[in-house]
């Protein structure tokens, strides 16, 4: 787990450790000694933190453990451990470089099956807000599928195309810096499209190059009918990259099995830092292509749908859609952009993703709705063997 110089002795009461306790706080978790005992706490497995009347409790998944009798070193504690479990969840949110604006203030949101409140920093970096409390409750908010901006006096609410909200109130002084920092990164991010749409199809007009820009931001998907009623030359031109790709068979049986305008295609520039790819090729084979390409095909029923990545060996991802293609769709790009588009991360199954090697990914699920419920509907994936195969097997899991 890694250790720290600082240790810290506690009575500690809990499930696995008792008595007085040498505390050490590491990159990952809590490490908890006494004579006869000794426990390791990860932070992916831990679910709040809270000090009161000189008390530190931190709730986790196998037991509450109670820390108290620290003295003037209470505080200095429970500062100490706040801040690592913050970089834990900043990490495992793929949150990377120094924030652009921080405050403190309220929070509350609403997502689907959730909705929470309180108060904690705020942060703003160059693609999303971040809001930091000790708790499951941290999120991140990505910049590039805000619908919508409402400014009040003393609050300002982030919509998400997805159908979440996010408001954050009483900044103080940092409530009119907040909002400027987050109005110039969504501006940014829409510079970034608009190149994005027009290095993939030059002959773009200014109108459609906007309707694109709004229909298909960076890292969201969008249905073929949508992109071809707004510009008829991009859908040609996207086409034609998956036309290039390991892709272009299974697109060509989506098209068999489904209407072809409701098949969403998502795009995504690959990033110099290599965030965006996963898997990247091994240094003798050619280099990746600079976009990031996947289809969302619905069964015929819409009650399923079928994922596929335009990379090298990459299975097909089915999923339940409950009934909702167009909503599982969106989901799903909120999902991979959450996670810097580690297709891994929505197909593991629960017992793989509790291994201490998946911590990042485990944490990042407790705390993206959408990720969690993609994850909840993941029916099963597909190899690409023979087309035969790989049709019959499609067709097995969405119950043909």
């Amino acid at each position: 787990m890694g250790s720290s110089s600082v240790e810290y002795m506690a009575q500690t009461v809990s499930p696995l450790v008792n008595g007085e306790a040498k505390l050490v706080i590491a990159d990952k978790g809590l490490a908890i000694t006494t004579a006869q005992d000794a426990a390791e706490i990860p932070f992916s497995e831990i679910d709040f933190l809270i000090l009161s009347d000189y008390v530190v409790k931190v709730r986790a998944e196998c037991g509450d453990f109670v820390f108290s009798r620290m003295g003037n070193w209470c505080q200095p504690f429970f500062d100490s451990l706040c801040e690592a479990y913050n970089k834990a969840v900043l990490r495992s949110l793929f949150v990377k470089g120094a924030p652009l604006v921080t405050a403190k203030g309220d929070y509350g949101y609403i997502e689907p099956e959730r909705k929470a409140g309180g108060s904690a920093p705020v942060y703003v970096y160059d693609n999303c807000v971040v809001v930091l409390p000790t708790n499951l409750g941290a999120r991140r908010v990505p910049l590039c599928f805000t619908s919508g901006m409402d400014k009040g006096g003393f609050e300002v609410t982030l919509r998400l195309d997805t159908g979440e909200s996010y408001t954050f109130a009483k900044l103080g002084y940092d409530m009119a810096p907040f909002t400027e920092a987050v109005e110039a990164q969504m501006r940014a991010l829409r510079e970034k499209s608009l190149k994005a749409v027009k290095e993939i199809d030059p002959s773009l007009s200014t109108v459609e190059s906007s309707n694109l820009v709004k229909l298909i931001p960076q890292g969201a998907s969008a249905a073929f009918g949508q992109l071809a009623a707004a510009a008829p030359s991009f859908a040609a031109a996207m086409e034609e990259k998956i036309a290039g790709t390991r892709a272009a068979e299974g697109y060509k049986a989506f098209k068999e099995i489904c209407d072809p305008a409701r098949i969403y295609i998502g795009f995504r520039k690959n990033e110099p830092d290599g965030v965006i790819a996963p898997e990247l090729p091994e240094a003798e084979e050619p280099a990746p292509d600079p976009y990031l390409i996947w289809l969302i095909a619905p069964s015929p029923d819409g009650g399923y749908a079928a994922v596929e990545f335009a990379e090298p060996n990459a299975a097909t991802f089915v999923y339940k859609t409950g009934g909702d293609f167009d909503g599982f769709a969106r989901q799903l790009s909120r999902a991979l952009e959450a996670i810097a588009f580690k297709r891994e991360v929505i197909r593991l199954s629960d017992e793989e993703l509790r291994k201490p090697e998946y911590a990042d990914y485990y944490m990042a699920s407790k705390r993206t709705t959408a990720l969690f419920l993609i994850r909840e509907n993941f029916v099963g994936r597909v190899i690409h063997s023979s087309p035969e195969a790989w049709k019959r097997k499609l067709t097995e899991l969405w119950g043909g």
